[in-house]
């Protein structure tokens, strides 16, 4: 019973390092950059500026069925499936298209431009240039599914009538955690202003 205990105290202990390494570490990854030009209760306006995204449109519907294929496509392509075998850094948000047909875009670390990135192996890989743009956003923490994904999208949309504030069709959700990490997951929806 006792090295049970001990062999159980120490994956505690592992696991618990391991997830202070990875949320030490997400500080470090560029993010795509905005400004908040208002707080509203639960939600807030932003402004983001013109990016460069690599991205990919899947034929799959809904988070749960999109996310995992769209990452990996996507991740293999920053980690060295390209035609000079180079590794591009990580950034933060994951982003996806929240409409029938999902596209999945990482961000291109801003000392890149399209010209300097390697040609991807696997086909449907595009770059995207998003110009700037005004958004509203609410945030949830947690795992995202298709459920929270729609309550908050909903959420979202009644605040905004809620303040006769006008708004596209155009919803993403943002995803912030990689997919290992435990604690402090954060997770948005939002959506283009008009």
């Amino acid at each position: 019973m006792k090295i049970v205990t001990i062999i159980l105290v120490v994956i505690l202990i592992a696991f618990v390092f391991v997830q202070v390494y990875f949320m030490l570490a997400q500080r470090n990854i560029e993010t795509y950059p905005y400004t908040v030009k208002k707080k509203y209760d639960g939600f807030e306006i932003r402004s983001y500026e013109a990016t460069l995204f690599t991205s990919v449109k899947l034929a799959t519907k809904g988070y749960n069925n999109s996310s995992g294929q769209g990452f990996s496509i996507l991740a293999r392509y920053i980690f060295g499936n390209n035609e000079r075998n180079e590794k591009i850094s990580m950034t933060s948000p994951v982003s996806i298209s929240l409409e029938d047909s999902m596209t999945m875009m990482f961000m291109v670390p801003k000392k890149l431009n399209k010209d300097m990135l390697p040609k991807p192996n696997q086909s449907g890989i595009e770059f995207r240039e998003e110009p700037a743009k005004t958004v509203a956003a609410i945030r949830f923490s947690g795992w995202a599914n298709d459920t929270k994904i729609e309550k908050y999208k909903q959420n979202l949309k009644a605040a905004l009538d809620a303040e006769g504030i006008k708004y596209s069709n155009q919803f993403y959700f943002f995803g912030y955690n990689a997919p290992y990490e435990v604690f402090n997951r954060k997770n948005e929806v939002i959506v283009e202003l008009q």
